[in-house]
């Protein structure tokens, strides 16, 4: 038995990384990008931000949008890494305590809207962050 297969030697984490982030991107930029597309489901969930006490529900759902497409946008072209994701991470943690949790863990299958789905991207973008984080 080859002793690579069981203890193998790193290759190139920069490419796997590389592969998260853009991937990662990739995935939040479409939340965003259809929110600019179909406007009324954006002014939508800021009806319901003003109607759980937000103020200005609609202009929060908004910046979310653009903080989300812009934020997609430092990741893919490899700028202002850390702040990105953590813009992306908060986005993600406030939508987890305001929407997914009360649905519990599942997004499909058992349950419906939970939370997996958000905490996977959250430890994908953690990794990018601690990976990209200014050294000595």
């Amino acid at each position: 038995m080859n002793k690579n297969w069981l203890n193998p030697p790193m290759n190139n984490p920069v490419r796997g990384m590389d592969i998260v982030r853009i991937t990662v991107a990739l995935m939040l930029a479409v939340h965003g990008i259809h929110g600019v597309l179909i406007p009324k489901n954006v002014n939508g969930l800021g009806g319901y931000l003003d109607s759980i006490g937000f103020p200005f529900g609609v202009a929060l759902a908004w910046a979310v949008m653009i903080i989300q497409i812009t934020c997609s946008a430092a990741l893919i072209f490899r700028r202002l890494i850390v702040p990105a994701c953590v813009g992306h991470i908060v986005i993600l943690g406030v939508g987890i305590g305001l929407f997914h949790a009360a649905a519990g863990w599942f997004v499909v299958g058992p349950g419906q809207g939970g939370v997996e789905y958000s905490l996977t991207l959250i430890a994908c973008l953690f990794a990018v962050l601690l990976a990209y984080w200014p050294g000595k």
